[in-house]
Parts: structure tokens; sequence; C-alpha cells
């Protein structure tokens, strides 16, 4: 059953947290507009539309990011103020264990924490849409970025069809989604080709949705014998639309968590390889809500104590207990994307190791 002093508890973690993002969102949306006020100009966008198309995106990201630990510092904050004003000292004196005090704090950070998970697989995803879009056409001075099967090079991308098929692209425009200098397909199996293919010229037919190839040269390989057929116009299935060739940066932020199981399903069964950045990227979303009760628990514990230093001397011990925090997932994104760190324990290796951080606070803490 609900009390009043729940109730209080409870009411001073969302109002408080509410706040410390607020503040911080306003903070991070100043220094970003300070950051790239030239480029908003050069964009000749009304300050309305900037705000539309680029903040209305730019906020929610902000937010996803520094939830988790802004609701952290919100707990010692507003829990070492409750200690220095001996509320917790009278709360615990009037014979309520520190489990049943503890509580409220698990009720407020389940609903903030089940708000958060529900955003952060459905909407921030399309407000990153939005911010997405406004960063690669106005801000990013390059167009080109990289994604898994992808390598390119200038306007030449090698791309990765299956498992054994490799194709080339070269002078790839992706105005007119033409190859004008070349393409080139092989076939291998058993670390011999088998197959290959090769073209003056590669387009886009929007009719028929694929891609048409004009002055193929078509070569089957077996053994010491050679098929040699020439070919003035075939299509050629890609298994690639043409947005694909070029892909956005900021794909894995855009999709929504069924669409990046979806992607992730088909670049494996396509062969892709570097799929880590998204892997990571799908199973934060379930890590990073979770963050919420282990902060929970920790700033509740360290707030609880009275000490001389007051709040402030919690406040400091929340920021580099806060800086850890990031600095370890920094990390473990790192050995994921660049290693062969697994995806999955990348993700929840911050929330594991802050656990145990939990217990021994907790088992440690005066009661």
């Amino acid at each position: 059953m609900i009390k009043k002093i729940d109730w209080y508890i409870i009411k001073k973690f969302i109002s408080t947290t509410l706040f410390m993002v607020l503040m911080f969102s306003v903070i991070a949306m100043v220094i970003d507009a300070s950051e790239k006020t030239d480029d908003f100009v050069k964009s000749g966008l009304s300050t309305y539309r900037i705000f539309t198309d680029y903040f209305a995106g730019f906020v929610p990201f902000i937010i996803s990011m520094i939830f988790p630990l802004m609701t952290f510092i919100a707990v010692i904050f507003f829990t070492s103020k409750m200690s220095g004003r001996s509320e917790i000292v009278a709360i615990l004196s009037g014979g309520v264990p520190f489990n049943r005090f503890l509580r409220p704090y698990f009720i407020a950070a389940f609903i903030m924490g089940g708000i958060f998970w529900y955003a952060t697989q459905y909407l921030i995803p399309k407000a990153n849409v939005i911010r997405g879009n406004f960063q690669a056409k106005y801000i990013d001075s390059k167009s080109s970025y990289e994604i898994g099967q992808f390598y390119g090079k200038g306007s030449n991308f090698y791309i990765r069809i299956d498992s054994n098929t490799f194709a080339g692209l070269r002078n790839y425009d992706t105005g007119s989604r033409a190859a004008t200098s070349g393409f080139f397909l092989h076939r291998i199996e058993k670390n011999k080709v088998v197959y290959n293919l090769r073209a003056d010229y590669l387009k886009w037919d929007t009719a028929k949705k694929g891609w048409k190839l004009e002055n193929a040269v078509e070569r089957k390989i077996n053994g010491l014998q050679e098929t040699v057929r020439v070919i003035p116009q075939m299509d050629i299935k890609l298994n690639a639309k043409p947005g694909e060739i070029r892909p956005d940066k900021y794909l894995k932020d855009k999709m929504t968590t069924p669409e990046l199981k979806t992607f992730i399903q088909a670049e494996e069964l396509r062969g892709s390889e570097g799929l880590n950045d998204y892997k990571v990227e799908r199973y934060r979303r379930d890590a990073n809500p979770f963050s919420l009760f282990i902060l929970t628990m920790i700033g509740a514990v360290l707030g609880s104590r009275k000490t001389r230093g007051g709040s402030g001397l919690h406040l400091a011990m929340g920021f580099v207990m806060a800086a850890l925090f990031v600095v370890m997932d920094k990390f473990s994104l790192s050995f994921s994307t660049k290693g062969d760190f697994p995806p999955a324990l990348a993700a929840w290796m911050p929330n594991i190791i802050f656990t145990v951080v939990a217990v021994w606070l907790y088992r440690t803490s005066p009661k």
C-alpha cells in the first residue's frame, strides 16, 4: 500500500528529475546553437524552421542521452536534502526498514523507466529522423557515409551481395543513380572465381524498380572451361536500392526497434559485416532504461547518508560516478564496434558493473 510518505518521495523524484532534464536540455540547446550559428545562417531558414526542422529532433536526442544520468543526479540531490533536514533519520527511527524506505524510489523508477523505454524504442527514433535529415542537408560537409557492407572511396563503392558474391560500382552518382565508369560482379566458390560480370554502365530503372546494365560481358568459369557472352542490355538484382549505396550515417538512430531488428536480420542473411554498431544500439535501447533502477538505488543509498559535507559532497560523488558510468559505456562501445567484444555484453557491461557497486553500497550503508 502506498502511503503519504511514499507519494512525497515519488513526487520529489519525478519533479526533480524533470527539472534536471529540462535545465540540461536548455543548456545543451544553447551550446549547440552557438556552435552551429554559421550553419543556420547559411541554410537560409527562418528561426521557426530551424526549431521545427532541427531542434524538434535534437531535444529528444539529447534527453535520451542524459536521462539516466540526470535521474541519478536528481535522486542524489533531493535525497541528500531530505537527509540534511533529518527526514530520513525520522523515517528510519519510526521503525521503517531501509528496504521499505527504498520502495517509492523503485516505484518512481519503474514509471520513469517504462516511459523512457517506450520512447527509446519508438518515439526518439522518429525525432532522430528530423535531426538526421537536417544534419545531413545543412550541416555535414560531406554526404558520403559508410555502412556495414559498403566500402567507398570518393564515388567508387564495393557491395557484398551475399556471402560469396561481390560487386563494385565506379563513379557512382547518387543524383542520376548510375555508375558511369563501369560495374563488375564476382561470385566465388571454394576460393575460385566461378562467375564474372562486367559492364560499361549501370543505372537504376525507376519503371521496373531494378538495376539495368549496358554493354555487359558475362563469363562463367568451370575449371578450364569458360563461357563468354556479350549482352547489350540486361537486368540485374543487386539486393540493394539506390539509397543504400550511399546510406545515411544516422540510420541506426532513425529506425524504430522493430525496424532495427529487421534490418539486422536482413543484413546478416546477406552476409554483411560490421553490424556491431547496429547490434549495440539495439541492446542499449533495453539496457539504458534498466540503468535507471541501478542508478536510482545508488543515488538513494548515497544521498541517505548524512555527512558533514551535506548535499554538496553527495552531488560531487554523484558527478564522479556519473562520469565513470559514461566512460565505461564509451569504452565498451568502442571495444564492440572496433573489436570482437560481444554487442550484448558491451551494451549491458556498465549496468552489470554498477549493479555490483549498488549491492556493495547497500550492504555497507547505515540502516
